[in-house]
C-alpha cells in the first residue's frame, strides 16, 4: 500500500474568481447550523442584559470588564491571559485530532464568508447562473443583481461594526445614538466604519485568500499533524484509476476505481483546491467535498466515503489511532490550566486594597512623640451591591490612624483616599519597618489585607 501523496500546493488563482457549488449532506447540516448559531450569538450578547448591565461589556473609560456576569479589573489580566491560553491549548488539542476542523465549521472568517455567500447565491443564483451572469449577462441583467448583493453585504458589514462597538459602547445606547447622529465620541464612528469595511473587504471579495495568504493558523498547523491526524481525506487506493463511466458499467472491467472524475468535489470546495491531489495545507476541513462526493456514490451505486474524514493510517493499514503523545500533552496542560484559571476566578477577594506611599516626604513628627507616615489608599468594592468599608493598621504596639476611615462604596466601584499613620517612637526599631492595613466590609465578612513600609528614624 502506498502511502498518502503530500502536496503543497501554490494555487495560481491571480484575479479568477471561486464559484462555489452549493452542497448539502450531513456536514453541511452541521456546518449550517453551527455557523448560524455563532453567528446569532454574536449578534445578539450584547443586547442581554443582567441586572440592568450587559451580558458581555468591556468597560474601557471605567477599566471593567463585564463578563457573564462578573467584572474583572487590569489587574485581572492575568486570568484573561490565561484564558487565551487555554483558548490556544483547546485549538492545539482539536488539530492533532481533526486538523483544520477549527476554520471549517467555527472560524469568524468563514461564518461571515458563509453568510455573504448565502446572500450572494440568494441574489444572482446557482453556480452556473453566477458564471453565466459574469460572462454572458446584459448590464440589465447584471447590474441591479450586483447592486442588490453589495448593498446586502454593505448592510450586514455595517450591522458587523456596529455590533463589536457595542461590546465596548453599550449597544442599547449606540444604536440610538447613531440614528440621531448623536455620538459622544469620534472613535467608535471610527471603529464602526472600520469594522464595516474591513467585513465587507474579507468575507465579500478576499474569502479563500484570508485562508490561504493571511492566517498564520493555516501556514503553523501542519507542525501538529501526524499520520493519526484525521483530516478530509480521498482514499486513492479505492479511487484510482479514475475516470468517467455509466452508471451501469463495469469499473473492473474498464481498469477504473470508484472515482469517476466529475470535479464535483473541486466545485464545492470554499479554497478551491482538488482534494484527489492529497494534503494540502488550503483544506480548511469543512467536509463539503464529502457531502458532494457520497451524493455522487450514492447515484452511482458505489458505497460512501472515497472522500472521508481519514488518517494516514487508516487509509493505509486500516487501523485507527485515536490518541498520540502529544494530543495527550495538549490535553493534560489544558485540563491543568482550565483548573488553575477556576480556582484563580472562585478564590478572587470581593474588596481590594493597594496601598501607595506618599513620596513628598520621609516621615513626620506628630504630637505626643509619634511618628506619622502619609499613605493613599484605593479600595475597589468586586461585591454586587454597595458596602461601607472600615480600615485598621496592623503593626507594632500602639500603630494608630491619625483620623478613622470609614467609606461607603457603590458596588463594582472604587474609592481613593488619604491616611496617614502614626506609631510611637519608642515602638520603631528600623529605619523601614513592614505594616499591614486591613479593609473590613461592615454589611459582609469582606476583608482584604495589603503591605506596606513604614519609614522613620530608627534607633
Amino acid at each position: 500500500m502506498k502511502s498518502i501523496p503530500v502536496r503543497q500546493v501554490e494555487p495560481d488563482k491571480g484575479s479568477d474568481k471561486i464559484y462555489v457549488r452549493s452542497a448539502t449532506g450531513f456536514y453541511q447540516k452541521i456546518r449550517t447550523v453551527s455557523l448560524w448559531a455563532l453567528m446569532g450569538l454574536y449578534f445578539a450578547v450584547c443586547w442581554i442584559q443582567v441586572d440592568g448591565r450587559p451580558l458581555i461589556h468591556f468597560d474601557l473609560p471605567d477599566r471593567q470588564f463585564h463578563l457573564f456576569g462578573a467584572t474583572f479589573w487590569p489587574q485581572d489580566f492575568f486570568i484573561l491571559t490565561l484564558l487565551l491560553i487555554i483558548c490556544a491549548f483547546g485549538l492545539f488539542f482539536i488539530t492533532t485530532l481533526f486538523g483544520r476542523i477549527w476554520c471549517g465549521y467555527t472560524c469568524p472568517q468563514t461564518a461571515w464568508t458563509f453568510i455573504f455567500m448565502w446572500l450572494e447565491e440568494k441574489v444572482e443564483g446557482s453556480r452556473n447562473q453566477r458564471m453565466k451572469l459574469d460572462r454572458k449577462g446584459s448590464l440589465r441583467e447584471w447590474l441591479p443583481r450586483k447592486v442588490a448583493k453589495h448593498a446586502l453585504w454593505l448592510g450586514v458589514a455595517f450591522w458587523t461594526g456596529v455590533t463589536f462597538v457595542g461590546y465596548f459602547y453599550p449597544i442599547r445606547e449606540l444604536v440610538p445614538d447613531i440614528f440621531t447622529l448623536n455620538l459622544t465620541t469620534a472613535w467608535a464612528g471610527f471603529w464602526i466604519g472600520f469594522f464595516t469595511l474591513a467585513t465587507y473587504l474579507n468575507a465579500g471579495w478576499l474569502r479563500e485568500k484570508v485562508c490561504l495568504y493571511m492566517c498564520p493558523y493555516a501556514r503553523f498547523q501542519s507542525v501538529m499533524f501526524s499520520p493519526d491526524t484525521r483530516t478530509v481525506t480521498y482514499d486513492f487506493n479505492r479511487g484510482e484509476p479514475r475516470g468517467p463511466r455509466k452508471k451501469d458499467a463495469d469499473r473492473a472491467e474498464h481498469g477504473l476505481g470508484d472515482c469517476i472524475d466529475c470535479g464535483i468535489c473541486v466545485q464545492v470546495c470554499p479554497t478551491g483546491i482538488d482534494i484527489r491531489n492529497g494534503l494540502q495545507y488550503e483544506c480548511i476541513n469543512c467536509g463539503l467535498c464529502v457531502d458532494a462526493c457520497n451524493e455522487v456514490m450514492d447515484k452511482m451505486g458505489y458505497d460512501r466515503g472515497l472522500i472521508r474524514y481519514a488518517t494516514e493510517t487508516e487509509i493505509e493499514s486500516g487501523k485507527k489511532h485515536w490518541f498520540q503523545p502529544r494530543t495527550l500533552g495538549y490535553g493534560i496542560a489544558m485540563g491543568l490550566m482550565i483548573a488553575a484559571a477556576g480556582w484563580m476566578l472562585t478564590s478572587r477577594a470581593p474588596v481590594e486594597l493597594e496601598i501607595t506611599r506618599d513620596r513628598g516626604g520621609l516621615y513626620q513628627t506628630g504630637s505626643g512623640g509619634t511618628i506619622e507616615n502619609s499613605y493613599t489608599l484605593k479600595i475597589t468594592n468586586r461585591e454586587s451591591e454597595a458596602n461601607t468599608y472600615r480600615v485598621t493598621p496592623l503593626g507594632p504596639d500602639g500603630i494608630e490612624l491619625l483620623e478613622p476611615i470609614e467609606t461607603r462604596i457603590d458596588s463594582l466601584d472604587s474609592r481613593t483616599l488619604p491616611a496617614v499613620v502614626q506609631i510611637p517612637r519608642d515602638q520603631i526599631d528600623e529605619v523601614s519597618t513592614p505594616v499591614k492595613l486591613r479593609v473590613d466590609a461592615v454589611n459582609s465578612e469582606s476583608s482584604a489585607t495589603s503591605e506596606t513600609t513604614f519609614i522613620g528614624p530608627g534607633r
